[in-house]
């Protein structure tokens, strides 16, 4: 995508300064994962923490800054089929896609947030998680899904479960790894979302490497990640209730959590279409791909296109 189209794509999400905007292209067009911050004003960070800018294309409840929330790569069958303006189809599995009490409006809250950050296109979201679900098992059943669904984007959350059920380390990053290159080799895109958070399970030496082995495996693979488990801490320390303020029973995300992880998924998915293609050389004549931030987001509106021909937004 041509620097100028990827300019005016930017700041239609609310981003901020040229600058950030090449970094993130030269980084997209060298083919690795990378991440876009968010825009430069800074916000209060909760607990005390150094104070770092959110993201506030999200709603209120559910900002995060960018480095705790997203690495990003190309979603290159999403792109074609938005290109191709057919319906974009997603499937989504892992434990808050199965559809057992709250969980049941995770795929339907999913949707809407991708059609609200796409608009005029046609976004259909299929459930198939499992409850108490690990990777190995998912791997199994993913073959028939894929058969079935016939999906653009598969959206893994991986590695809760697996945590919980104490798997081998490395079993589990090879079922993962092999898994996402089965999917990519079928041209399907993948997002990768990492496990819950929980205050208790942080002191877990276990857990954490779990959520360092999707990190590592969304990496190497080059795909995108949804950091759930740092988006999680980050805004358990604005409640008095901690992880409580989005978690549920038996690692269940509340009606809150589930609604910030559609969020979160829906802004890695859209900051990922905006990566370049490899051999990219311009756009000229490609349709432009608009992208619109939640409906409550403060996004400071774009100001009058340079002599350049370059849109660019003055910092907060």
């Amino acid at each position: 995508m041509a620097l100028a189209q990827t300019s005016a794509l930017l700041i239609s999400l609310g981003l901020a300064s040229l600058g950030m905007i090449a970094g993130s292209s030269q980084a997209g067009a060298e083919g690795g994962a990378t991440i876009i911050s968010p825009p430069t004003a800074a916000a209060p960070a909760p607990g005390g923490e150094a104070s770092e800018a959110v993201d506030v294309s999200l709603s209120p409840e559910c900002r995060v800054p960018g480095s705790k929330l997203y690495t990003l790569a190309r979603l290159s069958s999403v792109k074609a089929a938005l290109k191709e303006k057919r319906p974009v189809r997603v499937l989504a599995i892992g434990s808050s896609s199965a559809g057992a009490g709250a969980s049941a409006t995770y795929p339907v809250k999913l949707e809407t947030a991708l059609e609200r950050s796409l608009p005029n296109v046609d976004v259909e979201v299929e459930s198939r998680g499992m409850q108490g679900e690990i990777a190995s098992g998912a791997a199994e059943r993913l073959r028939g899904m894929v058969a079935e669904v016939e999906p653009d984007l598969v959206v893994w959350q991986v590695g809760t479960h697996d945590a919980l059920a104490r798997v081998d380390l490395d079993a589990f990053a090879s079922a993962l790894d092999e898994t996402v290159q089965w999917i990519k080799s079928h041209e399907i895109d993948v997002v990768l979302v990492n496990p819950v958070y929980t205050a208790s399970l942080a002191q877990d030496e276990y857990y954490s490497s779990i959520v360092r082995k999707v990190q590592e495996v969304a990496l190497r693979e080059g795909v995108p990640l949804v950091q759930r488990y740092e988006a999680m801490r980050y805004l358990s320390g604005s409640s008095d209730k901690g992880e409580a303020h989005m978690l549920g029973r038996q690692f269940r995300l509340n009606d809150l959590g589930l609604r910030c992880m559609a969020e979160h998924v829906t802004r890695a998915i859209t900051l990922s279409l905006l990566q370049p293609d490899p051999a990219a050389t311009g756009t000229a004549g490609s349709p432009a791909l608009i992208v619109a931030p939640p409906k409550d987001a403060s996004v400071k509106p774009p100001s009058q296109p340079r002599s350049d021909g370059v849109s660019v937004q003055d910092k907060p």
